[in-house]
């Protein structure tokens, strides 16, 4: 199973001591964490994609490329990648160069952003974010799948004769993996390709995801792609880490009362109460966590929002450190000692997308197959 960090890289003012981080510092910050993510034995660094203040990341692959040349194993994603706002083109040549950069360490996330103002920024409409996120994805698809693409759509001019370039690393597309909070569209298109689907419950109760993720599986079974608990599903989640809940909820109460998403709302307790978020000892992070597979089933990836709401870049380092020294290790042995033997352990990867072949179904641009067309193809 895999373990990491994902950060939408707010600049967000320390409410403790009412300085706020440059834009710089925060970008800094960001790569001193996704550096101590490799030390302490995580797998991936995910960085959301955002062209609005009080965020940095409007420019995902360059840092991520940043990143990939500090570091040695560390898996790169994005917790957003902007398939509404951004051209399918240049999201074909950007992450295709990444691969080639980063010797395959790279997969992303499809997700549409919900800030409406940024949509009339790049010309698009935010009302038609859900069919933006499907054509945009498929002729994704077809540039990374495709040599040579002739394509016309709604959303942008036509493509004729054209070669998106560098081509994939090993003519092997990166995997994909789509987020989505509510849109059960999302979840659709997820199974439909049978890429993995990524549910960033942060803000949701458990009995919600498991509702996201439940239909992700049965579609992912109904499109072919193998049984509903082999599906490639990760989730987000929040901690913050002492060595007793009293003084965890000590140090992180002002930070999290003074939150520009979730401050001035629900009490710390109601919140930690509804969401995952778990303010408390390592041990009362590994419990609730384990928790999240009796109620979504066996998953893939499991990553923790740490560097929000304006806390202090050592503060962050020291909980990255618990997470990965004291915290993920018992996870990775808890999860595994129940995991089914038919159930994957790890979301694909670019070895092992190379491995399978080109004539595997992560090489089809529709690889969808629904029981009328197996059931045609075994009588043929």
């Amino acid at each position: 199973m895999q373990f990491g960090l994902f950060s939408v890289g707010d600049v967000t003012p320390d409410p403790t001591t009412g300085r706020t981080p440059s834009e710089h510092e925060r970008i800094q910050a960001m790569t001193a964490i996704a550096l101590k993510a490799e030390e302490v034995g995580l797998d991936v660094f995910a960085t959301g994609q955002h062209h609005n203040p009080p965020f940095v990341p409007s420019a995902p692959t360059t840092h991520l490329a940043y990143i990939a040349a500090q570091t040695e194993r560390l898996l790169l994603s994005t917790a957003t990648t902007l398939i509404t706002t951004t051209d399918p083109v240049r999201i074909a040549e950007d992450y295709a160069f990444l691969q080639h950069l980063s010797g395959g360490r790279v997969d992303l996330m499809m997700g549409r952003g919900n800030t409406g103002p940024v949509y009339p920024w790049f010309g698009k409409d935010i009302r038609q974010g859900i069919a933006l996120a499907v054509e945009n994805y498929h002729l994704l698809r077809r540039l990374w799948r495709e040599d040579v693409v002739d394509w016309q759509g709604t959303f942008r001019t036509p493509l004729h004769g054209f070669t998106s370039t560098p081509r994939p690393l090993d003519g092997t597309p990166p995997f994909v993996w789509h987020g989505s909070i509510r849109s059960t569209e999302i979840a659709e298109q997820a199974a439909y390709y049978g890429d993995g689907f990524f549910h960033n419950h942060i803000f949701w109760n458990i009995e919600h995801t498991a509702q996201m993720v439940g239909l992700y599986r049965r579609r992912f079974e109904h499109y072919g792609h193998g049984a509903a608990e082999q599906a490639i599903v990760g989730l987000g989640g929040q901690a913050f880490m002492a060595g007793t809940e009293a003084e965890a909820k000590r140090f992180f109460r002002p930070y999290f009362d003074n939150a520009p998403v979730y401050g001035h709302g629900p009490s710390l307790e109601e919140f930690t109460r509804a969401t995952p978020l778990t303010v408390g000892t390592p041990e009362m992070v590994i419990e609730r966590t384990l928790g999240f597979a009796d109620a979504v089933g066996d998953y893939q990836r499991q990553l923790f929002l740490m560097d929000h709401a304006g806390l202090p870049l050592d503060v962050v380092l020291e909980q990255v450190e618990i997470l990965g020294r004291e915290v993920v290790p018992v996870l990775r042995r808890e999860f595994e000692a129940r995991r089914p033997a038919s159930v994957p352990s790890d979301p694909p990867t670019h070895a092992s997308l190379v491995a399978e072949g080109p004539q595997a179904p992560h090489h089809l641009v529709a690889p969808a197959r629904t029981a009328a067309d197996r059931a045609a193809a075994r009588a043929g």
